[in-house]
């Protein structure tokens, strides 16, 4: 596939070396992700303070990250790549050492949104870094490492997480961080050499305010709903994230070096391409969300073993991200996710049948589906994304690809708990917003719904991506 973005004169010989850079910080963000999780009820109790509050140390972190990512997305265009990469790999250290230091609730929320600053940093410009290190028939297996790496940090997380709260205390689990993020940075200040990628133009502050209230209401609104449901204030938050998202849009078609250049969806695989990711990191998050009411409330497992049953879906990645980019580095890579979206949509479609009991080996086996379409898709579905824009947009792109994932998770997450507890509700004649003790089958039917909601999903991922091959295939011609 020849692309604007795949004309290059000198292979940087390091890139393989970058790729392990990026890796260390996909494992370390992800580990931090999910050892948080675990956390938060020890957290709860040492803080005191409500459960309810203490969401918010890891909703702050997802709202200040998806909020910031355009923004270090252009700058990372505008002032090079690489230096917005190890700039944003120290400002994440330093927030991970300021969360971990015991100074009380408030001192923790900044220190996570100074983490969420550095991970937007770092985080909007991966993809751009590898796209412009790496030539075409290489970059399916280098986002393939990333992907591994990512899956990676997933695995370990529980584990690590339980291990260091069974022998010391939660600020453990922040300053983890601290010496893996140490080590990333020093490498990347040695191997990481600002090439000619950065272009002329401005920060467009009109464009990045009114996306930020658009995420930070949005996200604020779903979070809440799941709470209280659509009340006027839920109701309210939600209509001004729609009010500046069009703001944004009409931002963005006025002024003359816009945050988001909007003839990039102009673009059909580009378009195709965020969409499809969209859509499969809504799926992904249905099983993340509701897995673990039915193996601890349904099935009756004890929690260890629930924990390490979940693992198997970021275990399954782990091989077959490498195999996705090695496939879109020698046939089609709208093919290749296609495979993989439909792997994906085959394993929500046996989560339908799971029963009342005796359902571990489909469970296991929808899995592991899950795990080898995601791992497949990932990386065709990243290469082109970043394939089709010109070099001097892959900062922009980069970073909103990771926002459709992003956004793809809380959409997922929204989603999957409205369908649940609205359910289960209907059924029980009034507001449900746990698992129901005594009542499984009525959980039962309200999982199956919410499965039955995550197929139609990832068939309109697929038809994308059907759409998507023969168009690649034209664009490889020309």
């Amino acid at each position: 596939m020849q692309s604007p973005a795949s004309s290059q004169t000198t292979l940087d010989p390091h890139r393989w070396a970058v790729i392990i850079i990026l890796g260390i910080f996909a494992f370390m963000s992800n580990l931090d992700s999910s050892i948080v999780n675990i956390a938060i009820p020890v957290m709860t109790k040492n803080l005191n303070v409500p459960a309810s509050q203490m969401e918010w140390v890891v909703s702050l972190y997802l709202i200040v990250l998806s909020a910031l990512l355009l923004l270090f997305g252009k700058l990372g265009d505008l002032w090079g790549k690489q230096n917005i990469f190890k700039l944003g790999t120290f400002v994440f250290v330093l927030g991970s050492a300021m969360s971990g230091t015991p100074l009380g609730f408030n001192f923790l929320l900044l220190g996570r949104f100074v983490q969420a600053v550095g991970g937007a940093m770092t985080l909007a410009n991966t993809y751009g870094i590898v796209t412009a290190s790496f030539p075409i028939a290489e970059r399916g297996r280098a986002m393939g490492m990333v992907g591994t790496f990512v899956a990676l940090g997933a695995v370990a997380g529980p584990g690590l997480g339980g291990l260091i709260l069974a022998i010391t205390s939660w600020p453990v689990i922040f300053w983890i961080n601290v010496p893996i993020g140490i080590i990333a940075l020093i490498a990347a200040l040695r191997l990481m050499h600002t090439g000619p990628e950065t272009t002329g133009g401005s920060v467009d502050w009109w464009g990045f305010i009114a996306q930020a209230v658009f995420i930070g209401a949005g996200f604020w609104g779903l979070n809440l709903s799941q709470q209280q449901g659509f009340s006027l204030f839920v109701l309210g938050m939600l209509i001004v994230a729609v009010i500046a998202l069009l703001l944004f849009f009409v931002i963005e078609n006025k002024v003359h070096d816009p945050l988001l250049p909007l003839r990039i969806f102009k673009n059909k695989l580009f378009s195709g391409g965020v969409a499809a990711v969209y859509l499969v990191f809504v799926v992904q998050f249905f099983m993340t969300v509701l897995m673990p009411f039915y193996l601890e409330d349904t099935l009756r497992l004890p929690a260890g073993v629930a924990g390490a049953l979940l693992t198997l879906y970021p275990l399954t990645m782990v091989f077959f991200a490498p195999l996705g980019g090695y496939l879109a580095d020698r046939i089609n890579t709208a093919l290749v996710g296609l495979f993989g979206a439909a792997l994906v949509g085959l394993a929500d479609i046996l989560y339908l049948f799971l029963p009342l009991s005796g359902g571990m080996v489909l469970y296991i086996a929808a899995t592991i589906l899950l795990g080898m379409g995601t791992g497949l898709f990932q990386s065709p579905l990243g290469d082109i994304v970043m394939s089709v824009v010109p070099k001097t947009d892959l900062g922009i792109t980069g970073s909103f690809n990771a926002l459709a994932r992003n956004l793809g998770m809380v959409s997922g997450t929204a989603a999957s708990t409205s369908v649940l507890f609205g359910v289960m509700s209907q059924q029980l004649g009034h507001r449900v917003t746990t698992y129901p003790t005594g009542q499984n089958q009525v959980f039962l039917t309200a999982l199956h719904s919410a499965f039955g909601i995550a197929v139609a999903v990832a068939v309109a991922a697929v038809i994308v991506l059907a759409w998507m091959i023969p168009k690649l295939h034209e664009d490889s011609l020309k």
